[in-house]
């Protein structure tokens, strides 16, 4: 399997919930070395909004050195720690000071799979490697040295889609894990592909 085509700058200045939804079948590249590219499908997301999203990092204008990244420009990568263990990847979106950004929730691993298993020998099956967002930074060697980094260029991007991704194939809820964010936390900006068995194990719609 070889990249397509990459996404180009332009994709990520979008309005930050048309890009979540976009993203979705879009491939996820990570390059190791020369010869050692990981890839696997984009699955599941979720979109967070700014200032007035009360479960964003950047809830309020908040800045900090933690979430520097969210205020470039769409198109760099966010990555951040959490629960003291894991990293989580987000794409930064829309132009530099919205500090808007989509995680990357789920994937479906597609290419460098023996080395994902390396990387996460606790899942038994292949759907487990990537179905969680921590899983995803575990599986393709994703941490603190990515973040701000840019997805234009070859250590980590995203290309188009591999397969048709139809409306009627997105399932829509409320985001994970922010019960504490007031109002926000009922806003449905978690989307992912109906039925795929490498989203997270929260399913419900």
């Amino acid at each position: 399997m070889k990249p397509r085509r990459k996404l180009p700058r332009s994709f990520y200045l979008q309005d930050t919930v048309t890009v979540a939804r976009a993203l979705l079948g879009c491939v996820l590249w990570r390059r190791l070395d020369d010869d050692n590219l990981l890839a696997a499908r984009i699955v599941e997301v979720e979109a967070y909004l700014g200032a007035n999203d009360m479960a964003s990092h950047a809830r309020r204008g908040l800045r900090s050195e933690r979430n520097r990244s969210m205020y470039l420009e769409g198109g760099h990568a966010y990555v951040y720690f959490t629960y003291g263990m894991h990293w989580c990847l987000n794409v930064v979106t829309q132009e530099a000071d919205v500090a808007e950004a989509v995680l990357l929730r789920g994937a479906e691993p597609l290419r460098g799979i023996d080395e994902m298993r390396e990387r996460r020998p606790k899942a038994k099956r292949e759907h487990e490697l990537m179905n969680g967002p921590g899983k995803i930074c575990m599986a393709m060697d994703i941490d603190r040295r990515l973040d701000g980094e840019s997805l234009l260029g070859d250590t980590l991007f995203i290309t188009t889609r591999d397969a048709g991704v139809r409306d009627d194939d997105i399932a829509v809820s409320t985001r994970i894990g922010i019960d504490n964010a007031g109002d926000a936390a009922a806003w449905p900006l978690r989307f992912f592909l109906r039925g795929n068995r490498n989203v997270s194990a929260y399913r419900n719609v």
